[in-house]
């Protein structure tokens, strides 16, 4: 009887969860999608949302080519992330969003090309995608070009945008102020005193 009753109250435990109504995870709009991108969180949402979405994900970059979700995705592929890792693809979608323009997508291609990560390191096509990403305001794209300037690549041609949209970039962080005022210093070293002078012009 016992055990009868036991039966008879796990049954019902198993049809009470079975019958809870599954929560969807709603998919990220564009905009939402490229604050979590800035703020390299988008990787870890994708994890805290139980990789439900690789399949919407994969489809907003392959079939709609939204550059946002080429991006994630190509992350997502490069680092293994709800997918088996596929480094090769994961850089081919990154390249498509930032061939659409996607400014986090131009910076961390070009910082790979900087430091060799997961490419064979090309400081001449780190400026390439470090000058784009810097002129759309990114602002980690703009030190570090600067910084590769400072290191004696890229093209004189291009020292006074470099120093003109960093100069004025707004800086809270106190460190990263006194990194950009280090890296402004040096550069100017580099140009005429009137190029300088210009570049701090009102934009």
């Amino acid at each position: 009887m016992i055990k009868k009753l036991c039966c008879i109250a796990l049954l019902m435990s198993v049809t009470a969860v079975a019958q809870e109504p599954l929560t969807a995870v709603p998919l990220y709009t564009e905009a939402e999608l490229i604050e979590l991108i800035k703020k390299n969180q988008h990787l870890k949402r994708v994890k805290d949302d139980d990789c439900q979405l690789v399949q919407d994900i994969e489809a907003r970059a392959e079939t709609m080519e939204l550059p946002s979700y080429q991006f994630l995705y190509g992350d997502m592929l490069a680092y293994a992330v709800c997918v088996d890792r596929n480094v090769e693809l994961g850089l081919y979608f990154m390249r498509k969003a930032a061939e659409q323009g996607l400014s986090s997508a131009l910076e961390q291609l070009g910082r790979y090309y900087d430091v060799g990560q997961l490419v064979q390191a090309d400081k001449a096509l780190a400026v390439i995608y470090l000058r784009e990403a810097a002129s759309q305001g990114n602002l980690a794209a703009q030190l570090r070009l600067v910084n590769l300037f400072n290191s004696g690549h890229g093209s004189p041609r291009d020292y006074e945008d470099a120093y003109r949209w960093l100069f004025h970039s707004a800086v809270a962080d106190k460190k990263l102020h006194q990194q950009i005022q280090n890296a402004l210093a040096r550069l100017a070293e580099k140009m005429p005193e009137s190029v300088v002078r210009r570049a701090r012009l009102p934009m």
